[in-house]
């Protein structure tokens, strides 16, 4: 059993998500040691794929280098996130045995099989499509209280997806938002699919070494969990109840930290728990919030400082007027001058890596 203190933890977890300061100089690297990442829309600094990564490669990140790994199919859209290609063989096995997935997901996928057939009728002979071009023939439309609700050929192709036979083969559309899909044997490298049990475990693993230190069980997330099973070796934190799993290469590393601004979606905290249990640091995404109720402000930016977590930045992206708006610099603990200037370079180079004036 290992005993870490906090700040042990804390840096174990920056080393592993790539914010220390030996910094990464290549997308595929990054992309690789973090296993994902997450697509998300909102785009008030920058989409968050290309946010996490200017946060590990700072402006010399291109964002055309993302496009074109996406493109050469080097890296893959699988669910909302961007993954390694080689790492889609650790998936297959699940498509395969998608029946697992709820009964009513699977009771609405027989009704419609008509209407899956026609879409991969229409793949097979002129895919790519966006999912306004396929055909909604479906018999039974998709019941929800939320936005999907009648969204037919959506919520197939997101089944079909776990079924392993459709795939995202790139985007189209303004700021690339819509996706264009086709038969997943055109997108997917032909890689043999690891049996269910060892993909799990390598994913653990792999999930492990991307977060350095995580718990064995806890609340399920979608799409991609937070806990790691039994990989690593167990640990415990001073001061923090319950039993960890540390990956134990990184015990015992020598570290240096720098200042870095976070995307709200950035993996280092993205698990709210376990960023309170190990940085002691409050942190909501506020853009749900009617602006009067805001703390912080819209889409604001947690900033790290070493192995603490130590403000949030509120910044808008103001394109039309090529400015970037720092509306405010919060701080959770008081700025020393080195912590001001590190920060105050870090916006600097988003500004810079944005093309936009700092404001």
């Amino acid at each position: 059993m290992h005993e870490l203190t906090r700040p042990q933890a804390r840096r174990i977890a920056v080393q592993a998500q790539l914010l220390d300061a030996d910094r990464p100089t290549e997308l595929h690297t990054v992309v690789r040691q973090l296993t994902l990442l997450q697509i998300d829309p909102t785009a008030a600094i920058a989409p968050n794929a290309d946010l996490v990564a200017w946060s590990r490669l700072g402006s010399a990140y291109a964002r055309e280098d993302l496009t074109a790994a996406l493109a050469d199919r080097t890296l893959l859209e699988l669910r909302a996130m961007i993954r390694p290609s080689e790492d889609l063989a650790l998936y297959r096995a699940d498509m395969a045995v998608w029946e697992r997935e709820s009964k009513h997901y699977r009771e609405w996928v027989a009704a419609n099989d008509a209407c899956r057939r026609d879409i991969l009728e229409r793949l097979g002979g002129q895919g790519p499509l966006t999912s306004r071009e396929l055909p909604d023939t479906c018999a039974v439309p998709w019941k929800s209280s939320g936005w999907t609700h009648n969204r037919n050929v959506s919520q197939l192709l997101e089944l079909m997806v776990l079924r392993g036979e459709v795939a995202i083969a790139g985007r189209a559309g303004r700021a690339g938002r819509e996706r264009l899909w086709d038969l997943a044997a055109r997108v997917y490298p032909d890689e043999p699919a690891v049996p269910v049990d060892e993909a799990r475990r390598r994913r653990n693993e792999r999930r492990l070494r991307a977060l350095g230190i995580a718990r064995a069980t806890g609340t399920a997330l979608p799409v991609e969990p937070a806990v790691v099973g039994d990989a690593g070796e167990p640990a415990v934190v001073e001061g923090v109840k319950g039993e960890w799993r540390v990956d134990p290469a990184y015990l015992d590393r020598p570290f240096s930290g720098r200042a870095a601004l976070l995307s709200p979606f950035d993996r280092l905290i993205h698990d709210r728990k376990r960023t309170t249990e190990l940085f002691g640091y409050d942190y909501q995404l506020e853009m749900y919030k009617p602006a009067e109720k805001r703390r912080w402000g819209y889409f604001a930016l947690p900033i790290l400082y070493g192995d603490r977590l130590v403000g949030k930045v509120d910044a808008t992206a103001d394109r039309k007027a090529g400015v970037l708006l720092v509306n405010a610099v919060h701080q959770d603990v008081e700025f020393s001058r080195s912590i001001a200037d590190a920060v105050d370079a870090e916006i600097e180079d988003l500004a810079v890596w944005l093309g936009l004036r700092r404001s």
